[in-house]
């Protein structure tokens, strides 16, 4: 029998080396009995921790929905953690820069992003979901690991802010308008990551459990089942999951995305 768990030592554990650029030992390798509903424990304690110091939730990510890097990360179902005021940035107004002080062992992710026009609920099939979304944009989420050498379980990433340290936006598109188009594209296109000219890796929508307004259904089953935190509201974005490899990044360094099949712009960032 492992260890009692202690949901506010570890979210206290865990929060003290927040935007540190600090690492701890991985609390599964300390607790045999940790599971998941412990850890999402842990995230609603983290979350009043972050909004007692000023922080407002703007939505959600959802992490590991791209089943071809499961065995790379030893994680093999989807994983969710709350973004905030605070780690959310539109592109255009941070001038395409970004700095990574503060973050331990970051990497880049390019993904799909929503905005929620109304809260969606369990049991939505896609042409439903589409209707609950505002605009939909290309951005790329900043992960980073508080466990050393990206080694952890998924319990562990989920105790870990869901590895969550920034979502960039780009140019933010309506559905509305569109959602035919929509719905039938956004399941279909290929995207290209590049660092400098350099092709690091190629990715498809379908990685991310079929396509990214899956994803967004697959998360809402998961809070439907979380009996600590909330549903997803109006208002809120969600981040759909990397379409390729996730990639260290490092100060100098300038990336890229560019996608085909569907229109959402191409995206870059500059660290710092």
């Amino acid at each position: 029998m492992g260890a009692p768990i202690d949901i506010q030592a570890i979210a206290s554990e865990a929060f003290a080396v927040l935007d540190t650029g600090s690492h701890i030992a991985p609390f599964s390798s300390r607790l045999s009995s940790l599971d998941l509903d412990d850890a999402y424990r842990v995230t609603a304690v983290v979350r009043q921790m972050r909004e007692a110091r000023g922080e407002v939730v703007a939505g959600r990510k959802i992490g590991f929905t791209n089943r071809t890097i499961w065995a790379e990360y030893d994680v093999y179902a989807p994983i969710w953690g709350y973004v905030y005021d605070r780690t959310v940035h539109s592109l255009a107004e941070i001038g395409n820069r970004f700095p990574l002080v503060s973050l331990a062992e970051p990497r880049i992710e390019p993904e799909i992003v929503f905005g929620l026009a109304k809260a969606p609920v369990a049991g939505m099939d896609e042409n439903a979901l589409l209707a609950c979304l505002e605009w939909v944009a290309h951005g790329f989420e900043i992960v980073q690991s508080i466990f050393p050498g990206w080694q952890f379980s998924a319990p562990d990433t989920v105790v870990g802010f869901g590895l969550h340290a920034a979502l960039l936006i780009g140019p933010r598109h309506p559905i509305a308008a569109a959602a035919e188009i929509w719905h039938r594209t956004l399941p279909g296109f290929e995207i290209d990551l590049k660092r400098e000219a350099t092709l690091l890796d190629h990715g498809r929508a379908t990685n991310v459990l079929g396509g990214p307004v899956s994803a967004l259904g697959h998360l809402i089953e998961l809070l439907a089942r979380d009996q600590v935190n909330p549903p997803l509201a109006a208002g809120e974005i969600v981040t759909t999951g990397t379409l390729t490899r996730a990639f260290p990044v490092a100060p100098g360094e300038t990336w890229t995305a560019e996608l085909t099949g569907v229109a959402l712009d191409g995206i870059r960032i500059k660290f710092v």
